[in-house]
């Protein structure tokens, strides 16, 4: 809206001048051609060759018999009245006084013009516009209106804890004396806590929906500029807008912008970000009371806030917004869902069931790559297949079978797979394999996928130990089939991955008692976060961390060794398997193994059929391609 009267304000300036100009220049250029002596306008109308005079003060305009008009002055002491009246010449006269404040206004123009300009830069430079060169100070804090799309806690899904915290916070604002008979203060803050695409700045546009009352949203990174004292004067200007629309809500999204720790870091830290902060802390609890304010933040980082900032009386509440579990996913699938035709097969329980550790913001992508495939094919609504083929496209990769493998490639990596699934089928704690596929996705020649049976909040000892051995089957299966000195490099991912569970095993989740229960991994910070400058333990500490990752991966090494070893006719018929069919899913594989026929009706249909148990993603890559979803298995809850 501002550049459009921006716009429109040069386009009519420029047509002002262009008119003043044409004006100017062609009274000026009739004036000056058509112009003649008072003698020659004498003898024009004593040889009768004036058909017209007008008298206009001293000017004197008279048309020809020829049809054309002239121009001339008068002398002060001259009479041709009686004259022009004596040769029967038509006269007309203007008033002087009108002819004289025409003048007036014609020569005021430009200069009013000018003004008018001069008025209209200062305005801009005052902060009439809170873009100018003096508008530096003035707050970016955009009100959220109902053009902007109306967004209620009907559309907020899969987060029911963190809604009923701000619905209070909202039932506040529409009933206060409900609270404060009971003595009951409204919150000054509610600070978001959560991974990327769980839903906060979403959650903060239901409140706004929900509360009916004036909603200011503004970015962290707004504040900040490369003026020190600019920032604060920000801070202050938007309080001083929240007061004026008070009771509201003021949204600040990524806060760690401008909230992080003060003195933290190389140098003493930024002393514009600190004057800001400082700025805001005053304004959330000072002297003076802001009433009827709430500010409402979204961080994904609360580690580097500062204590100050996140002290009851500023931020009176923390509200989680965590990964959704399968209840949730189920409900934000059918919140996402609502936009698009779906088939009579789609059940979203076995899609939830299946993307555990999705956040919201996958799980709309989802939906949106399955209504994506359905409509490449012509379908009219979308099916389960399309919601099968999103869900490994975005676990693992889109298919590229127009990459060229030549026999040898693909017999390799078929054996490859076959080590891992084989493993896999075999340990003692994994999960369920769901598919095995040679066709390459992403950066990765070939796959196998597990899907846990339940969403997982630990991780266990014993299970840790199996996703190694199912990690090193790979490797394990390719000196088995074609030797030691035939190994190719498409274990390295695998190596990368059992490298960080075995370490992680070590350093932070207390594994060997030989180290104690010392988190080796962080000690380098400091209780309140600095950085010391490096690892505190001694060189034969570290050397004894490293033996103990060696030593695990060389049992899971083992163990899958003895499992291949003891499987080989397993090994040899899963391989055959992958290679005739390129993808089997779980069931398949079963049946493989065991020998029995799969009697496929078309050997090109998709054979992946909705999975009867999920989770996340456990997809082991022949060759560098990206793990999902608790591969790493460094945290105990998976993530995707």
């Amino acid at each position: 809206m501002g550049n459009a009267r921006n716009i429109a304000f040069w386009v009519v300036l420029f047509l002002l001048i262009l008119a003043l100009f044409n004006l100017f220049s062609g009274g000026q250029s009739s004036m000056a051609s058509n112009s003649r002596s008072y003698s020659d306008f004498v003898a024009a109308v004593e040889s009768g060759n004036v058909a017209q005079v007008t008298l206009d003060g001293e000017e004197v305009r008279y048309r020809g018999t020829d049809g054309r008009d002239y121009v001339t002055i008068k002398p002060e002491d001259a009479q041709i009245t009686d004259l022009l009246i004596a040769e029967n010449i038509p006269v007309q006269a203007r008033s002087q006084e009108q002819s004289t404040f025409t003048t007036f206004i014609l020569s005021l123009l430009p200069f009013l013009l000018l003004i008018g300009v001069w008025i209209y830069f200062m305005n801009r430079m005052q902060g009439g516009g809170r873009g100018g060169a003096m508008g530096f100070g003035k707050s970016r804090a955009k009100l959220l209106t109902e053009k902007h799309g109306r967004v209620t806690f009907d559309d907020v899904a899969g987060i029911d804890e963190a809604k009923e915290e701000l619905e209070e916070i909202v039932e506040f604002l529409r009933n206060p004396q409900k609270f404060s008979r009971l003595g009951g203060k409204i919150p000054k803050g509610a600070l978001l806590v959560g991974p990327p695409g769980t839903g906060k700045t979403l959650l903060a546009r239901a409140i706004a929906g929900e509360a009916g009352v004036p909603f200011f949203t503004i970015s962290g990174s707004d504040f900040v500029e490369m003026f020190v004292g600019v920032g604060a004067s920000r801070v202050r200007d938007m309080f001083e807008q929240a007061k004026k629309n008070a009771p509201c809500i003021v949204f600040i999204d990524e806060i760690d912008a401008v909230g992080r720790s003060r003195g933290v870091g190389y140098g003493g830290g930024n002393d514009e970000r600190e004057q800001t902060l400082n700025q805001l802390l005053v304004e959330m609890d000072g002297f003076e009371a802001n009433e009827g304010i709430i500010i409402v933040a979204a961080t994904n980082r609360p580690d580097v806030l500062d204590p100050a900032l996140l002290r009851p009386g500023r931020f009176d509440r923390q509200v989680q917004v965590p990964n959704p579990d399968i209840k949730g996913r189920e409900k934000i699938l059918g919140v996402h869902a609502r936009k698009v035709p779906l088939g009579p097969d789609v059940d979203l329980r076995i899609i939830a069931r299946g993307t555990p550790g999705f956040s919201g913001a996958d799980l709309a992508n989802l939906v949106n790559e399955a209504a994506l495939m359905a409509a490449r094919v012509g379908r009219r609504f979308v099916t389960m297949i399309d919601f099968e083929n999103a869900k490994d496209k975005v676990m693992m990769g889109a298919e590229r079978r127009s990459m060229v493998m030549t026999e040898d490639e693909k017999k390799l990596t078929a054996y490859h797979e076959a080590g891992h699934a084989i493993v896999g089928l075999n340990v003692p704690q994994h999960d369920p394999i769901h598919k095995a596929t040679i066709i390459p996705r992403g950066r990765a020649l070939g796959l196998v996928l597990s899907l846990p049976e339940r969403d997982q909040l630990s991780v266990s000892l014993q299970k840790y130990k199996s996703k190694i051995a199912m990690a090193m089957g790979g490797r394990v299966a390719e000196e088995l089939v074609f030797g030691k000195d035939n190994v190719t490099s498409g274990a390295a991912s695998d190596i990368q991955q059992v490298s960080k569970i075995a370490r992680a095993m070590v350093t932070q989740f207390g594994f060997e008692p030989e180290l104690g229960y010392v988190d080796y991994a962080n000690e380098q910070q400091s209780y309140l976060g600095s950085y010391q400058g490096g690892a505190s333990h001694s060189a034969a500490t570290q050397k004894m961390i490293d033996d103990k990752v060696k030593e695990i991966i060389d049992e899971g090494y083992a163990r899958a060794k003895q499992i291949l070893t003891d499987r080989r006719d397993d090994l040899e018929r899963l391989a055959q398997g992958l290679l005739e069919y390129e993808t089997l899913t779980g069931s398949e594989i079963t049946r493989v193994i065991a020998g029995e026929p799969l009697n496929r009706g078309d050997d090109d249909a998709d054979p992946t059929p909705p999975p009867s148990s999920g989770a996340s993603v456990t997809a082991i890559p022949k060759t560098g391609g990206r793990k999902k979803a608790g591969d790493g298995g460094l945290e105990p809850e998976p993530t995707a």
